[in-house]
């Protein structure tokens, strides 16, 4: 593609490939040298950055480009929902996410929102291979299998999320609680005989308490996927949006992207929640005093904006015991979370240690007449 060119006019013309200046051959994506490469000769070529800005649009604006300036084919899983772009010559036989082989080949949606910047996928192919195995060699009580696991799939792909940016101003109202200790005698039996003794009791006294405060939201995060499972993409932690890009399909050469499946209106009514449960516990902590009750919060957003954006990960699969676990790795960070199988005859073997030990102990304990 001529750097010259934009995203627009790339969609336009239909160009679905980047040709290598060297021997002419498809280049894409290297994460490892941070610019495309070529797979037979060896060249790298860095990925034109042009003016392009990164816009952040009003929740009533409509009108956002549209595509993602490749040529594209989707794999749409039947199980789990996920919709799964790759390019060229590749085929998609199972998910990437749960492994199911009930994967459809459809055209790709041509009329979805066109991501506005993304992060570059920045962990290798060799660099995930390296966590995947420190990452197995750590865990505890696994069958020994996974520990010796030679055959897995690992696929790099970028992942759609919403931000949203909104400032909200919170009017608040509660009971406003002090704790105070008060001395108390009650009577009680010692000894078969009734006893006059003291302790100290906690009250709270309550008064009324208002406020406000404002808070400002930049790069709210929403995911707009379908097929990452929620607790994984918990713990695989967050993204530092400040390594955003503008978007070019360059980034997408070679790899995979997800279509959208949660929508703009859905992932800002995500967002909308989760920023009301964020201010009430902000205006909990403005309450004085000890405690509180009756806590009421009336909040004012403004100024809300979105952004569609590409954020990177690995999946990887791997089959044990005729069972398919899927293991992540941040295409950013590095960081590794997964699922793996446990080995009960380990578990077993650790309680029947821990028996035998205690008897043990109790024996000797017998033999010396120290148990009573």
């Amino acid at each position: 593609m001529d750097p010259s060119e934009t995203p627009e006019e790339v969609a336009e013309s239909g160009a679905a490939e980047f040709p290598c200046e060297e021997c002419g051959a498809t280049l894409r994506w290297d994460p490892d040298a941070d610019a495309l490469a070529c797979e037979y000769c060896g060249h790298t070529q860095a990925v034109a950055l042009g003016d392009e800005v990164i816009v952040e649009r009003g929740l009533d604006e409509a009108s956002a480009p549209r595509g993602y300036g490749v040529e594209l084919r989707v794999a749409r899983c039947e199980t789990c929902g996920a919709r799964v772009t790759f390019t060229g010559s590749a085929t998609s036989d199972v998910c990437v996410y749960c492994g199911s082989a009930n994967v459809l080949a459809q055209e790709a949606n041509r009329n979805a929102i066109r991501p506005e910047s993304l992060v570059p996928l920045d962990v290798g192919r060799a660099g995930v291979e390296e966590r995947f195995h420190r990452w197995r060699k750590k865990l505890w009580f696994r069958p020994n299998a996974l520990k010796t696991l030679r055959r897995f799939e690992a696929v790099g792909l970028y992942v759609p999320f919403w931000t949203f940016d909104a400032r909200v101003h919170s009017d608040w109202r509660a009971d406003s609680g002090t704790y105070y200790y008060t001395t108390e005698t009650y009577t009680t039996m010692v000894n078969g005989k009734p006893t006059v003794q003291t302790r100290t009791v906690r009250h709270t006294r309550w008064r009324p308490a208002w406020g406000d405060r404002d808070d400002r939201y930049d790069d709210w995060l929403v995911p707009a996927s379908t097929g990452l499972s929620p607790g994984l993409l918990v713990e695989l932690g967050d993204y530092r949006t400040d390594a955003l890009v503008p978007y070019r399909p360059e980034y997408l050469a070679g790899w995979r992207a997800e279509e959208y499946s949660v929508d703009l209106e859905d992932g800002w009514i995500a967002a909308h929640r989760g920023m009301v449960e964020r201010q009430r516990a902000h205006c909990a902590g403005d309450v004085p005093g000890d405690t509180y009750r009756d806590l009421r919060v009336r909040n004012e957003f403004t100024g809300v904006r979105w952004k569609h954006v590409l954020l990177p990960l690995w999946s990887l699969q791997y089959e044990l015991g005729g069972k398919v676990y899927t293991v992540l790795v941040h295409g950013q960070s590095g960081r590794v979370v997964g699922q793996a199988p446990l080995s009960w005859w380990k578990i077993l073997g650790l309680v029947l240690g821990i028996l035998v030990g205690v008897g043990v102990v109790l024996l000797v304990l017998a033999a010396f007449g120290l148990m009573a």
